[in-house]
């Protein structure tokens, strides 16, 4: 058993970190509402702009245009990888890139090959973990969630247009934590570019009647591009609010585990001193009958 100068240092300890992970989990509380608010607002205007997309796909004449809705052999997949810049968020980053090397080494490699995968990594912790993963990283957007806002997000939309347009990828996907409430999030794999026909909560009826103003070509010019960008923004407002939900759950789980320890704890220090006074009134009686004897 250790003895009582040990455990009060433990106990003091514990108390430390618990106090470190209460304040951070009202920390985490605070942010989740707000990313949970500004996931609530971007949802629905994304899925009608990516609804609309589909449905205009038969309206696009422009070569230039149309090569965003083309279905063409798939040679070569850029795989937008999302994650946090912070750890102490439970399971949030460890479940991301298991699905990733699910996918990478599983059926992607089957289906491609070798080679036949880049992964482009938003978040220093996914730069971090897929190091592992023997693939093309092009870690250049590490530190976009440090100031989320719809302008970073857009500089990395160009980025993946401009290459998946040159053709250098015929198919590009998103992997993140989609965020359904604080205690539950879940990897999600979501296409993002060639646009697909048929959306989600979407109707894809040709009877479809657009009225295009100035012009057809002019609109989906602006529309296109804008609506992929749009649904990675709305991906990574979900992992944001994924993250501060993940770390909440992650740091009232441990403030509750000080707690049990501190009971714990506790409980060996009093047995600790109580074996100690036991001894030492064993110590004094001894001596008393010694000395009488």
């Amino acid at each position: 058993m250790a003895n009582q100068k040990e455990i009060r240092a433990r106990i003091a300890s514990t108390i430390s970190t618990q106090k470190i992970t209460r304040a951070m989990k009202l920390v985490s509380a605070t942010k989740l509402r707000r990313a949970q608010e500004a996931i609530t607002r971007m949802r629905p205007y994304a899925e009608k702009l990516q609804g609309m997309l589909g449905n205009l796909q038969d309206s696009v004449d422009d070569q230039k245009l149309a090569v965003y809705f083309t279905q063409k052999p798939i040679k070569k997949v850029l795989l937008v990888v999302l994650s946090s810049d912070r750890g102490l968020c439970g399971a949030f980053n460890a479940n991301m890139f298991k699905e990733t090397r699910s996918l990478v080494q599983g059926s992607y490699s089957v289906q491609y090959g070798n080679g036949g995968v880049d992964i482009l990594t938003v978040g220093k912790k996914a730069a971090e973990l897929l190091r592992k993963i023997e693939t093309n990283n092009i870690p250049d957007f590490q530190t976009a969630f440090q100031d989320l806002n719809a302008e970073a997000v857009f500089e990395i939309g160009d980025y993946i247009l401009s290459e998946f347009h040159k053709g250098t990828y015929d198919k590009v996907e998103v992997i993140y934590n989609k965020f359904k409430n604080a205690a539950t999030q879940f990897p999600t794999v979501e296409a993002l570019l060639p646009v697909e026909a048929s959306m989600e909560g979407e109707t894809t009826d040709a009877n479809n009647d657009y009225i295009f103003e100035p012009d057809k070509t002019t609109i989906l010019e602006e529309l296109i591009p804008r609506s992929i960008k749009t649904q990675l923004y709305k991906a990574m407002l979900d992992s944001v609010a994924s993250e501060h939900g993940s770390r909440m759950v992650a740091m009232d789980k441990s403030t509750e585990n000080a707690g049990d320890l501190l009971k714990s704890l506790r409980l060996e220090y009093n047995q600790a001193r109580q074996a100690a006074i036991t001894n030492e009134i064993s110590e004094i009686v001894g001596g008393a009958a010694a000395l009488q004897g």
